[in-house]
């Protein structure tokens, strides 16, 4: 059993895997929530920022504090390559960036301070252990080890730490990208949340169990991790629905009450389902995934959907990203039991895969009907990036060298991140913090959840495998 400090560090640990986990710490130790009013956020952001600029500064790498309005901090700082004469000009420089924002934790039951940063049982608890100080404080602990070394990376590297994510990053890489694009002169690639944990491939099921034979190998499978990279995210919207008809009294009960016929358009939103699509991220995953755990998966929709409910919370995340979704999320309709109004609505979370921006709308109109009004706002849209680019090459080498039979496996990830702001700048994004965690630690689970936590060795493999692949990269 490895000894361990009191300040959750192992002995034999680096000084890179030490700093990191020093770094992230401290990170969480900072409230930085962002509630999305400004308001009531505070300085925390800033206060973040200026402690990540303060360790860069520490061993001399120059950065720029970015404080787009009072509190809401931002921190980047370039790292120069080694050009066209001994780098990779032709794929320009890599962002690397993380949010220094979390979002709040009223009204959840935490067992451990969410800002207390305690480890226990060698877990670190707090808000931000994967939502995602982690890969902030990993990525201040590396661009140090490089400064100190006097490494110089074959191309440009822009260390990249944002505020605001968690409520769009109006006042993060949005403005940024808006107001300071210079920042990103060059850049090409992005690299960021979600996606590099670890999950389990699963053996090849039971020949008798599948009407066709099995490959020759399945019986002889090894157990082995794939480490998901997000090649693509979908697009966000929010919508409004409305209908509108005759107020009045609830004792005459009227043939266009608004209040029926918004409840007929979210039953008809909630029975309906989208399209499965086999975008090339989900093509690729289950390419990959399926020779990896020894068989294929079949080409019908309905048996690949089925296959990835077996895959546990890992085919929840692949099968939130094969279909456009609209989630009714909040009603609004009356004041007064008896008082038929006149105006009733329903506000959507729209999830859109990328190629459909051009066929959804029509889509989500045909399912809802004529009799109500569909307004759709706050579009960011999809990204989709290379899922056989040279940087995906270079991050299955680094996991190699930790996990010599590991996988990187492309995904569309079902939610958003900072990297569609970048790529307005035409950066292509990829979500790859890697972590390898137990089998059954879902990652994506301890997103926005209470008692958030991340096994501290899990962010000693995150450093040294960040450090391996801007070494590649």
């Amino acid at each position: 059993m490895s000894e361990t400090s009191s300040d959750g560090s192992e002995a034999g640990e680096t000084l890179l895997e030490r700093e990191a986990l020093h770094n992230i710490r401290e990170l969480i130790r900072i409230d930085s929530v962002n509630t999305g009013d400004l308001r009531t956020i505070g300085d925390g952001e800033a206060r973040a920022a200026r402690l990540v600029q303060a360790a860069l500064a520490e061993v001399g790498l120059e950065s720029e504090f970015i404080e787009s309005t009072p509190g809401r901090g931002n921190v980047v700082a370039r790292l120069r390559g080694a050009g066209p004469d001994g780098g990779a000009p032709e794929r320009g420089a890599l962002v690397v960036h993380a949010h220094l924002d979390v979002v709040p934790v009223d009204g959840q039951d935490w067992r451990h301070p969410p800002f207390g940063a305690e480890i226990h049982d060698g877990l670190l608890y707090g808000r931000g252990a994967v939502d995602m100080k982690n890969f902030a404080g990993v990525l201040v602990a590396v661009a140090r080890s490089f400064a100190r070394e006097g490494f110089v990376p074959p191309r440009d590297l822009v260390f990249a730490f944002f505020a605001d994510e968690e409520a769009g990053g109006v006042w993060g890489a949005k403005w940024l990208v808006e107001h300071r694009p210079d920042l990103f002169e060059g850049a090409t690639e992005a690299l960021s949340e979600v996606g590099g944990f670890s999950v389990p491939i699963p053996a090849a099921a039971a020949a008798s169990e599948r009407s066709e034979a099995p490959d020759a190998g399945a019986a002889t499978v090894r157990h082995r991790r794939a480490y998901l990279v997000a090649t693509a995210e979908k697009g966000v919207a929010w919508a409004r629905v409305t209908a509108r008809g005759r107020p009045g009294h609830g004792s005459r009960p009227t043939t266009d009450n608004p209040v029926v016929r918004i409840g007929r358009a979210v039953a008809a939103i909630g029975d309906h389902r989208f399209p499965f699509t086999r975008t090339p991220a989900l093509e690729t995953f289950l390419e990959r995934f399926g020779e990896a755990r020894g068989l294929a998966f079949p080409d019908a929709a309905a048996d690949v959907e089925a296959e990835l409910a077996e895959l546990g919370f890992t085919g929840s995340l692949l099968g939130a990203g094969a279909r456009d979704t609209a989630s009714p999320t909040v009603l609004d309709a009356g004041s007064k039991t008896n008082v038929i109004p006149g105006v009733a609505t329903a506000s959507l979370d729209l999830r859109v895969l990328p190629g459909h921006e051009e066929t959804f709308v029509d889509e989500l109109r045909a399912v809802i009907g004529p009799d109500v009004e569909l307004e759709v706002s706050t579009w960011i849209a999809p990204i989709a990036s290379p899922v056989d680019a040279p940087i995906v090459s270079a991050m299955q080498q680094a996991i190699e060298a930790d996990d010599p039979e590991g996988l990187v496996v492309p995904y569309l990830l079902p939610a958003s991140t900072d990297n569609k702001h970048l790529s307005r700048l035409g950066i292509a994004g990829y979500g790859f913090v890697p972590l390898r965690v137990p089998d059954g630690f879902d990652v994506f689970g301890q997103f926005h959840t209470a008692d958030e936590h991340i096994p501290v060795d899990a962010l000693a493999f995150s450093a040294r495998v960040t450090e391996r692949l801007l070494r590649l990269a």
